[in-house]
């Protein structure tokens, strides 16, 4: 397809044709696909396209749609396949309360069973600092919490910004509890500036990685969300909270909200641990049986599609 003008509803142009014709082999469109009106019918069709693939919906053809309208079939079929085989890596059911995080969605999704009880919007890891994929299984909630800040970052980032500042780790609501190895052991206090919010949600893993809130609500607008080191901030940490302690007689949502705000860390212990899935889809579909797709943020297609398509190694 070829470059768009800038093209808004009641505008007419013989690229509209075009765009009519592939959202229809798309099944996005239903309408007439001879006349060059963009027209409600068109606009509503774009906004589903944009919705499918994780784009802004706006019903324009932005750069970002085109983009996404033009890639190749051949394509998205190796996309297909390459998600149809991590879909084997999952259990075919299951009959209890479980979280799963789609990295590439940038989504939480809470379940019962086969049913989707809600979903919200998450942040995951930059490029540099991927989430990893895995299972876990949450144990605690933990409000007020430290955050005991890894090595790496006290290496690539605090140090630094001592040695430019000396007033550092004050400014940031830090301390220094110790030495390790040559490094200062570091941790944030509870509090509003915590880089972990005002809850933690943790479930033990060798990656050092878990569910938590965020000061840095802004970026829960965005469309892209690879912000984090590694872990996974989550739009509605107090639904999680209140969601996973509802059966605690010892919680309700006036205590959950007080110990968020209490500044003193304090943990709360699961009666049941909760299954925890991070995964990596970039081809799904969604409770309306539309099929979605998103971008490789982390370039792991690729591998595994040659694996498959070739027919040799293990996978």
């Amino acid at each position: 397809m070829l470059p768009l003008p800038r093209l808004k509803p009641g505008d007419s142009a013989p690229v509209v044709t075009l765009i009519k014709a592939r959202l229809y082999k798309l099944e996005d469109y239903h309408g007439d696909t001879l006349n060059n009106h963009y027209d409600t019918i068109l606009q509503n069709a774009v906004k589903q396209f944009q919705f499918r693939h994780g784009l802004p919906v706006n019903g324009l053809p932005d750069k970002a749609t085109l983009a996404e309208l033009n890639i190749p079939l051949k394509s998205r079929i190796s996309q297909i396949l390459v998600n149809m085989e991590r879909s084997r890596w999952l259990p075919v059911t299951l009959s209890s309360v479980y979280l799963a995080v789609n990295i590439p969605e940038f989504k939480l999704h809470v379940y019962h069973a086969d049913s989707l009880l809600w979903s919200c919007s998450a942040v995951v890891g930059q490029t540099m600092h991927q989430t990893t994929v895995f299972y876990g299984e949450i144990k605690y909630v933990v409000f007020s919490p430290y955050w005991n800040i890894p090595p790496s970052i006290v290496r690539n980032e605090i140090l630094p910004g001592i040695k430019n500042d000396p007033n550092y780790i004050a400014k940031h609501d830090m301390e220094i509890t110790g030495y390790l190895d040559g490094l200062p052991v570091v941790r944030q206090k509870p509090g509003p500036m915590n880089s972990l919010g005002l809850v933690k949600f943790m479930f033990p893993n060798s990656y050092n990685i878990y569910l938590h809130d965020t000061p840095s609500k802004s970026l829960f607008g965005e469309t892209s969300r690879a912000f984090s080191h590694g872990c996974i901030r989550i739009a509605e940490p107090v639904r999680l909270a209140n969601f996973l302690l509802k059966e605690d007689k010892e919680w309700n949502p006036e205590k959950i909200a007080a110990a968020m705000h209490a500044g003193k860390e304090r943990y709360a212990t699961l009666a049941q641990k909760v299954p925890v899935f991070i995964a990596y889809f970039t081809a799904f579909t969604d409770r309306d049986n539309r099929l979605n797709f998103r971008k490789d943020i982390y370039n792991l297609d690729g591998e595994l599609a040659a694996l498959i398509l070739s027919g040799n190694g293990v996978y």
